[in-house]
């Protein structure tokens, strides 16, 4: 509930501007060069403008909290979430990746505490078929949760398409903002975007790639 507040609250500003030829959306007061008015859209939210297939700015980042909001949340926090859980084969490329992630964080390996929620993990890609009640830290867009919620909806074993997602959530033509939201998903397996796949069954793009998608999914298939 948390999570989700702070999202739909961030997104409801006055206005937020899309340009066609970069596609990509920005706050009003975002200082990115301005772009000529025949190439512009205008939407109420970032959720409009990412079902219309437009990508958050990384500079403005419209999809994000306010500084003041942003410490708000920080001070509420009382427990220890989840952020990110990632995937690869070179350990110090992932360190990097979680560097680049939370510059400000101290990051600890070996920590005691996060062990056994470690371990859920790796048994949960050992046997898919488990629940994994996991104390997730979910930001993202409104839109991005709503996909989000959708992707822990299917079951081990099952795929679905994205054409399929964007219909359940009662936006048919935002197939490619649902691949997107599958795309900025930070939380491997916990949130499984690996069971989702082209509406002819082939695999998509995945973050961590292919090869790891198809694995994935093998390896639930037989369990």
């Amino acid at each position: 509930m948390g999570s989700s507040g702070a999202a739909r609250s961030h997104c409801r500003r006055a206005f937020y501007y899309a340009v066609r030829t970069t596609g990509v959306y920005c706050r009003p007061s975002c200082t990115a060069r301005l772009a000529r008015r025949e190439h512009v859209n205008f939407y109420a939210t970032c959720a409009d403008a990412e079902q219309a297939g437009f990508r958050p700015c990384q500079r403005c980042r419209p999809h994000e909290p306010a500084r003041a909001e942003q410490h708000a949340a920080a001070v509420a926090k009382a427990c220890r979430l989840i952020e990110a859980a990632l995937l690869g084969d070179d350990p110090d490329a992932l360190v990097r990746d979680l560097q680049d992630r939370f510059p400000k964080a101290q990051l600890i390996g070996g920590d005691l505490d996060f062990e056994p929620l470690v371990a859920r993990v790796v048994g949960f890609v050992e046997a898919p078929a488990l629940v994994l009640d996991l104390p997730l830290d979910v930001r993202g867009t409104a839109f991005q949760q709503r996909v989000w919620q959708a992707l822990r909806a299917i079951p081990a074993g099952a795929t679905v398409s994205y054409t399929d997602i964007a219909a359940r959530l009662g936006t048919p033509r935002a197939v490619r903002a649902v691949a997107q939201a599958c795309a900025a998903n930070a939380l491997a397996v916990a949130i499984p975007c690996h069971r989702v796949v082209h509406k002819d069954g082939a695999l998509a793009g995945y973050r961590w790639g292919i090869e790891r998608k198809r694995a994935l999914l093998e390896r639930e298939a037989v369990r």
